[in-house]
């Protein structure tokens, strides 16, 4: 094979995204804030502008909330909406959302642009049309061979993440297993002119599951059919509209004419996941990570939120400040949290089996999702409210939530300052680790890592709390455990 040598690059980053989706260009976005290097490497020429998902939950928000984003990528954004688990609304997820809106309605293909425009503005590289097709890593460096528009040529960089789909061609080409439970269902998706109306919403028969969305006889409606009756002969397999219309007569029980088709697609409900998401110089992030049916839509948020908590740890480590473990913990914290994604869907997939047997469950399980317990425990884990990190103090890895704060002087990197009213959500726009409180000698501390921590006298309960927007130490505690919290996460002091 020979190389574009023009188009060579030798550690001319720091590094490499595959993938420009949602998830890729997110994480782009936080590496280019942090200082790094960084260039995504997206397969497609251009957007393809389809938007497979486009709801982002409670916690997803609130992140995007913490970089100045979520205005930009929300279009719509609802408070106290009824949700649903299996296709049974009975769900109030704004019981537990805390913060902001419970549901923000964000196109994919929307989101994808706005995260890609604030990389690239923060300085990172944008290169379409380049396929990842060769991985070597050694001690210091991740080569990728690529081919790119006027041929192929490496890519040296110090670390690679693979944020490129279920069929990551990172993940395959670095070895790393993607385990779990084959498909069994059978889901086809697609946009067509319905010439025979039918009614809007999620329908339930006993052949199957047919969803309808928008549009109506008078223009073109989202048609989406769960085929319980086995998995696709042939995934890659071009949807056809006479195999849309087929499913969809068979699973209504009477004729759906339908033409003028878009966007058709097909996919299964197969659960796996990527068995390390580091291995070595090389990470996996988003569907490359983790793969399962769309019950509830956690797919794109555990992805864009896996972004958020890998881009100031790897950032860390390329600036060589980050403390033993610290990259270790991204598959520590993210993985579990997947881990728990995939079986809650898989428990939504038993309950929507087809068969009239499961009725009497099904009608159970609404009636128990209206118990305040069963809502906020069920509502806690699809909008990733309840999600809680082992930080190694106690009562801290929760989710800071937005507050106002009256400073008493004091701003980036302990430097000092006016004082004043700020919110917690302003002060993290950086994307900067941050100690708030006023007990003197806990500030005092804090500024030891001036330059790397952020300090901000506040008259509130004294507070470490990460990047991402979780509590690292919080009090009680003394100097020495608060010394001990800066020190695991954010290295020594300057």
């Amino acid at each position: 094979m020979e190389f574009d040598i023009a188009e060579s690059d030798v550690l001319g980053f720091d590094v490499a995204v595959a993938g420009g989706g949602p998830v890729g260009m997110l994480l782009a976005a936080e590496l280019a804030l942090q200082g790094v290097r960084v260039v995504v490497l997206e397969r497609l020429p251009a957007p393809t502008g389809e938007s497979k998902a486009g709801t982002l939950h409670a916690r997803t928000a609130q992140l995007l909330n913490r970089r100045g984003l979520l205005e930009a990528v929300g279009r719509s954004s609802y408070g106290g909406v009824r949700f649903h688990f299996s296709g049974m609304f009975e769900l109030d997820l704004g019981a537990v959302a805390g913060e902001g809106p419970s549901i923000v309605g964000s196109p994919q293909a929307w989101a994808e642009q706005v995260f890609a425009d604030r990389a690239a503005e923060l300085g990172a590289r944008i290169r379409r049309g380049h396929e990842v097709v060769g991985l070597v890593q050694d001690d210091d460096r991740v080569t990728l061979t690529v081919e790119g528009p006027a041929g192929p040529y490496e890519l040296a960089v110090r670390y690679a993440v693979g944020a490129d789909g279920a069929r990551s061609a990172v993940r395959e080409l670095a070895g790393i297993p993607f385990t779990g439970t084959p498909a069994g269902v059978a889901a086809l998706m697609g946009d067509v002119r319905l010439l025979d109306p039918l009614p809007g919403g999620w329908h339930r028969t006993p052949r199957g599951w047919l969803m309808v969305w928008g549009g109506g006889v008078h223009g073109h409606s989202r048609i989406g059919t769960y085929d319980f009756r086995g998995p696709h002969a042939d995934r890659r397999a071009p949807v056809t509209l006479e195999e849309l219309r087929s499913v969809a007569e068979h699973i209504a029980g009477r004729p759906v004419r339908m033409t003028e088709p878009r966007e058709l697609s097909r996919y299964g409900d197969a659960a796996l996941q990527a068995e390390t998401y580091r291995w070595g110089r090389v990470l996996v992030a988003g569907d490359a990570a983790h793969v399962h049916f769309p019950w509830g839509g956690q797919g794109l948020n555990t992805g864009l939120e896996d972004a958020v908590n890998l881009g100031w740890k790897l950032a860390a480590q390329v600036r060589g400040q980050a403390p033993e473990g610290l990259l270790d913990s991204y598959h520590a914290e993210r993985h579990p949290v997947a881990a728990r994604v995939l079986w809650n869907v898989r428990a939504q997939t038993a309950l929507a089996g087809p068969d009239p047997a499961i009725d009497p469950l099904r009608e159970l399980f609404a009636e128990l999702m209206r118990l305040r317990e069963v809502n906020d425990y069920l509502s806690g884990m699809l909008s990733a409210t309840d999600t809680v990190y082992d930080v190694g103090h106690p009562g801290a890895g929760a989710f800071a939530q937005d507050t106002e704060l009256k400073t008493e002087g004091g701003t980036a990197g302990g430097t000092g300052g006016v004082g004043g009213v700020v919110t917690l959500v302003e002060l993290l726009r950086a994307g900067r680790p941050l100690f708030l409180g006023d007990d003197d000698r806990l500030v005092e501390v804090a500024r030891e890592w001036a330059g790397r921590v952020d300090t901000v006298r506040a008259r509130c309960e004294p507070v470490l709390i990460r990047p991402d927007g979780y509590v690292a130490w919080r009090s009680p505690g003394d100097p020495s455990t608060l010394r001990t919290a800066l020190g695991r996460w954010f290295g020594k002091p300057a």
